[in-house]
């Protein structure tokens, strides 16, 4: 082999390692989605009707007809020839692939470093593959010294598409070793910020509404001090050491959102918030997939409790974990009225009562609310000012936000994966006139339990005027629940994609109809 040939195939296999990033950018998502855990996705992309990796073969099995097809039509002109030639179809067919399966993920992949990285490794794993098998086909080739060995030594090349998963998985694991030791020096340099930081540090956990919960608490707070609390849903040690080292804790008060899948979690984002004071929304089944039982989770969520030693704020379902610890529940929202408007109550802190009036919807508004002002009274706030901060609280994006749209109500609870949410969503929606129609794909990462929970989901929506249900995860178990409660047959609709939902949404639906968006499943649960 000559050096100019090595180089040819150089060229080749950069061109196919290209072809293949840009025919993988959906499974780049959602390792992104994923975590980067390399268990989580293949645990995704090996599930039972995942169609991905039939696309892919269909695509390995279109690369090696029209290869070979093109070889021989064009072996007149001699294996170089014809061998050159069979690359226009090849990198055809590939980008053909992308941009016909190219679809937008529910969560778009966000260009961080990290996955610009990773996609990097992708890349090199994809043309050492490429290169190597080039190689390796061509010295056999030219050792068996035969013009149809020499004309067909690049069809192995055409079945790389089957070991895209594989050759992810391989990458994100060699990228680990830079970015592991990368993320533990970023978290322990926003510890050290923190903990050299005058500010009261404040945990919020619980197996539901932690970020309602912070958003209305800086909302209070800010009354009266200066608030940094963590953006969105960052609750990981990664997403909180981001607002530490971007905005500095140069605050009176930093609120951490504190989220958990698995047992220490908790205790990590303690060891590097070190908070003083905490919140303990409540404790539901949800993560019961990777906690393993509810028992584990109420243990995971009282850590907060022993940590913040001067004081934690407790969710009615979280009551019990107040033996021990400086915790409890000295409020109460009581006199609850919910209307299709907003949600109206008292709300007792210590010795003191409030009236309260917000646009949001939902009982569990209520309780939201006086979680964040009992925080807000413990770190000595007064009752005045406390009512004062509900007053400028607004809807949280996706959290049973009312939306109005070409005159329908359109109540957006996208965000909510829980089983107590989920029925209180339901609730909501029954207080709007004209048809009503609740779209969902189920709730997730209930463990044993699953089956059972999205049954009884099923059940909730006896009496609406149209259920559609969106992909194929879970919607079997919401099906049966909904027709063996008494549902109606000819109410409930199955559909594969959230895009024809709207479409019958649009055709059924007039000015005065109101739906539920009900739990948005990201893209590693459809």
């Amino acid at each position: 082999m000559t050096f100019l040939l090595y180089c040819y195939i150089a060229i080749g296999a950069v061109f196919t390692a290209f072809t293949g990033v840009l025919c993988s950018v959906s499974m780049l998502g959602i390792m992104q989605q994923s975590g980067y855990s390399g268990t989580v996705f293949t645990r995704w992309f090996f599930r039972r009707r995942n169609m991905l990796f039939r696309r892919y073969a269909i695509l390995a099995l279109a690369l090696l007809l029209s290869v070979t097809l093109v070889d021989f039509t064009f072996s007149f002109l001699g294996y170089g020839w014809a061998n050159l030639i069979s690359a226009v179809p090849f990198f055809g067919f590939g980008l053909f692939f992308y941009f016909a399966s190219k679809r937008a993920l529910k969560v778009p992949v966000k260009r961080t470093g990290r996955v610009m990285r990773l996609a990097a490794c992708y890349f090199v794993l994809l043309f050492a593959l490429c290169f190597g098998a080039s190689v390796g086909f061509s010295f056999a080739a030219f050792a068996i010294g035969t013009e149809l060995a020499c004309l067909l030594r690049y069809l192995p090349v055409t079945l790389v598409p089957l070991f895209y998963p594989l050759l992810l998985v391989c990458a994100n694991f060699l990228a680990k070793a830079y970015e592991v030791p990368r993320n533990r020096s970023f978290i322990k340099r926003a510890a050290r910020t923190l903990e050299s930081s005058g500010c009261v540090k404040v945990g919020i956990t619980g197996s539901f509404a932690k970020t309602s919960v912070k958003r209305f608490a800086e909302a209070i707070l800010s009354e009266r001090f200066r608030v940094i609390a963590t953006p969105a849903s960052y609750n990981t040690p990664i997403g909180i050491a981001r607002t530490v080292n971007e905005s500095g804790a140069d605050c009176d008060i930093f609120l951490a959102e504190m989220g958990a899948r698995r047992t220490g979690d908790i205790k990590e984002l303690c060891e590097m918030v070190k908070p003083e004071y905490g919140v303990i929304t409540g404790v539901c089944p949800q993560h019961l997939e990777t906690f393993g039982s509810i028992e584990a989770i109420r243990r995971e969520k009282a850590t907060l409790a022993a940590y913040a030693n001067k004081g934690c704020v407790l969710g009615e379902s979280a009551a019990e974990l107040a033996e021990g610890f400086a915790a409890g529940r000295e409020f109460e929202a009581f006199d609850v009225v919910c209307t299709e408007h907003g949600t109206e109550f008292s709300l007792r802190l210590g010795g003191e009562t409030i009236s309260v009036s917000t646009p949001l919807l939902g009982r569990h508004t209520a309780e939201d609310i006086a979680l964040a002002g009992a925080l807000c009274f413990l770190l000595g706030m007064s009752a005045e000012e406390i009512k004062a901060g509900i007053a400028k609280i607004q809807p949280v994006p996706h959290r049973l936000q009312k939306v109005e749209g070409n005159g329908l109500n359109i109540l957006d609870d996208s965000y909510n994966s829980n089983v107590e949410g989920a029925k209180d969503a339901v609730y909501v929606l029954r207080l709007f006139g004209g048809k009503r129609y609740v779209v969902t794909p189920g709730l997730v990462e209930l463990g044993q339990i699953e089956e059972e929970a999205n049954a009884a989901l099923g059940a909730l929506f006896v009496g609406l005027d149209g259920v559609i249900l969106v992909g194929e995860t879970l919607v079997l178990a919401v099906r049966e629940g909904y027709l063996n409660a008494g549902g109606e047959a000819a109410k409930l609709r199955v559909v594969p994609t959230l895009a024809q939902a709207q479409k019958i949404l649009a055709e059924e639906l007039t000015a005065g109809d109101s739906v539920l968006f009900l739990n948005d499943l990201p893209d590693i649960y459809n």
